[in-house]
């Protein structure tokens, strides 16, 4: 047994069968181990940053990390804007970097790069195995560090000589490394927040994590429906289960003055695995911190604490264990017929998704009609893009899918974002996954239009315009998903969506809808 067959052993002994990879010469042991150690699922993308991301998708529908591969410095940085949005969704991801072997470094060749330096930022454990029994032994230490949802990134270091170098005749395979707790809320806690959401006069949660999820969102419908209180959920969440039959939960709308009409009056708001909401960016003349004037902003439990136990704690104090909470009805909106605009988009959506389906939200500007239409539709999960870098939603798909075999997923995709990382597309069709795909070709950056303005930059000439326009030439998203293996079709109207989603959703694999507005 060598180095590289060492680590994999370890990580499948503690439980990571799943491995994401684009790999390159410093990785060829690792991708041989995979062969001779079983347990392995090896998948391949076509650009890192769909590794990355898809890592991020397997761990919010797995709840446990899947190992990525990845080349060298270079090679991990293509995959760093989808590890800061994993940062951001505390999704467990387990970084495998191959090196150069450590006696070659010292030459400079062209991938030799500051591997350290570039991992530091995304990567809340960051080691490097010199030797091959370091390689097993950090593995398991890796896996403890990411832990499961809600996890963080852990970065090992594989350098090309600790893989191939045989270990010693006296190896004795790495023990596996029972995962920490979560930090449980002391009683005292529960109980200051008890008096307080008795003695509020217009209180509300705002819940995020695991607090959407499950027993504990159920037992926050039972606080609500004892105590009078809101729900309200963070602007973006790793994963919410919603639709009819659950809590009827509205989302923080991301404009800051939306928000700030939508909780007017809250004097008090507790939070369940949510931070203090504030303004995605900062605009001339505008609050950052988004909370009611004399609100007091109450943290219970962080996204890291145990979530779950806190809920039930604070509903066993305010003697809510019985309350019957409101369930969403099962209520639709009607489609309108005519050309695609983003509401027609989301009714047709909220027509056609299928039961326990997977939602991945990366719709931009289309995301709040959404959101707002598939409320009262058959139960779902709802999946957000969570640290802002577009080109999360494609390979998300990729990443649920995976996770979650058996259901479908319906990926919402706005055109700009999808080419961030459309090679998603071709490890779809590789691999048969169940994902239909919905892109909002309006041949714009929409968002950016419209943030232009609210930064107050003045309006824009013919040059300025032309940073903000993806057409000329127009993307052919039916030719792009059909040149990586992918069926599609282009739509026009409302009734020609709705019919090709009613399509795509009875069958199997992955299929791509281009709506064009």
């Amino acid at each position: 047994m060598n180095g590289a067959e060492a680590l994999i052993d370890t990580l499948v002994r503690s439980e990571v069968d799943l491995c994401l990879a684009n790999p390159g010469t410093s990785e060829m042991q690792l991708v041989s181990a995979i062969d001779r150690v079983p347990g392995m699922r090896p998948v391949l993308a076509l650009f890192e940053g769909v590794v990355t991301g898809a890592a991020d998708g397997y761990a919010r529908l797995a709840g446990k990390p899947a190992c990525t591969l990845l080349h060298l410095g270079p090679g991990l940085a293509n995959g760093v804007a989808n590890l800061h949005n994993a940062q951001k969704a505390f999704s467990p991801v387990i970084n495998v970097v191959g090196d150069h072997a450590t006696y070659h470094r010292q030459y400079d060749t062209p991938l030799n790069a500051d591997l350290e330096g570039m991992a530091r930022p995304v990567s809340a454990w960051l080691e490097a195995g010199r030797t091959p029994a370091q390689l097993a032994t950090l593995g398991a230490a890796a896996v403890a560090a990411a832990g499961r949802v809600p996890g963080r990134v852990a970065t090992l270091i594989a350098p090309a000589d600790a893989a191939w170098t045989e270990m010693p005749a006296d190896y004795t395979p790495a023990p596996v490394v029972p995962l920490p707790a979560l930090p449980h809320i002391d009683s005292a806690a529960i109980e200051d927040a008890a008096r307080a959401i008795r003695a509020a006069r217009n209180p509300m949660l705002l819940l995020g994590g695991e607090a959407l999820l499950g027993d504990a969102l159920i037992n926050a419908g039972r606080i609500a429906a004892r105590c009078g209180l809101r729900l309200h959920a963070e602007t973006f969440n790793r994963r919410v289960q919603r639709g009819a039959g659950r809590l009827p939960l509205v989302f923080l709308p991301y404009r800051g003055e939306l928000a700030l009409e939508l909780i007017a009056g809250v004097d008090l708001m507790v939070l369940v695995g949510a931070r203090s909401p504030c303004a995605f960016f900062a605009y001339p003349n505008r609050p950052s911190e988004l909370v009611p004037p004399g609100c007091r902003v109450l943290p219970l439990a962080k996204p890291t604490d145990d979530v779950a136990a806190a809920l039930a704690d604070l509903t066993a104090a305010l003697d809510a264990t019985a309350a019957e909470p409101q369930w969403q009805p099962h209520a639709l909106a009607p489609l309108d017929a005519g050309p695609l605009d983003t509401r027609r988009i989301a009714q047709a959506v909220a027509r056609n998704l299928p039961e326990h389906a997977i939602v991945i939200d990366e719709a931009i500007t289309g995301s709040m009609p959404a959101q707002q239409l598939t409320i009262g539709c058959r139960p779902h999960d709802w999946i957000q893009l969570c640290g802002g870098s577009i080109g999360n939603g494609l390979p998300l798909a990729v990443g649920a899918a995976l996770g979650a075999p058996g259901r479908k997923v319906v990926c919402l995709e706005g055109d700009g974002s999808a080419m961030y990382t459309a090679q998603a597309l071709w490890t779809m069709a590789r691999e048969s996954l169940d994902v239909v795909t919905v892109i909002y070709a309006n041949r714009n950056y929409a968002i950016l239009n419209f943030e232009l303005e609210r930064v107050g930059a003045g309006t824009p000439g013919a040059r300025a315009r032309s940073m903000l326009n993806i057409g000329s030439p127009n993307l052919d998203w039916v030719a792009l998903a059909r040149g990586m293996g992918v069926s599609g079709t282009s739509v026009t109207t409302a009734e020609a969506l709705d019919a090709a989603l009613a399509r795509a959703c009875a069958e199997p694999g992955p299929f791509l809808i281009e709506a064009l507005f």
